[in-house]
């Protein structure tokens, strides 16, 4: 069970993730013990996250090897705001296809550009990477930067 603390309640959290389309970035412990962050794309389903990524990516050898992962989703625009958390990561070969495609509609808005074919070429191997966060503290400075200039 996920435990939340924070700027929002967990519905906020839940509504933040399903309405910002900006990258999960994790963390990652690779085998010699060094971190490796990685940015992917993310859906928010029923209180885990989805990533979709080739099977031959070094993110799917280093999760199978350490499960524990740190996320983080922030904006990049005045007023920041975003969540980070932990939790565990599991790899599976089923759903990987379905994950991707949603995400390109998700982050392109569509299947009808280069980058859009490009992912969904039949010949990749993705799989599918569900973190189900331990924690997730949220946090927002909107009312920090209220007058802060966002020109």
């Amino acid at each position: 069970m996920t435990t939340f603390t924070g700027a929002w309640t967990a519905d906020e959290v839940t509504s933040f993730l399903q309405e910002t389309t900006v990258p999960i970035r994790i963390a990652t412990r690779r085998s010699d013990g060094s971190l490796w962050p990685v940015t992917v794309w993310y859906r928010y389903r029923d209180g885990v996250f989805e990533c979709a990524t080739q099977e031959r990516a070094d993110l799917v050898s280093i999760l199978r090897n350490n499960q524990t992962v740190g996320i983080d989703v922030s904006t990049n625009d005045v007023p920041y705001s975003g969540i980070r958390g932990t939790g565990t990561a599991t790899i599976s070969r089923d759903g990987g296809r379905n994950a991707l495609r949603d995400l390109v509609q998700r982050y392109l808005g569509g299947t009808d550009s280069s980058l859009a074919e490009r992912l969904l070429t039949e010949d990749r191997e993705e799989v599918l990477i569900r973190i189900d966060p331990d924690e997730i503290y949220s946090w927002d400075y909107s009312n920090q930067m209220k007058d802060v200039d966002q020109g």
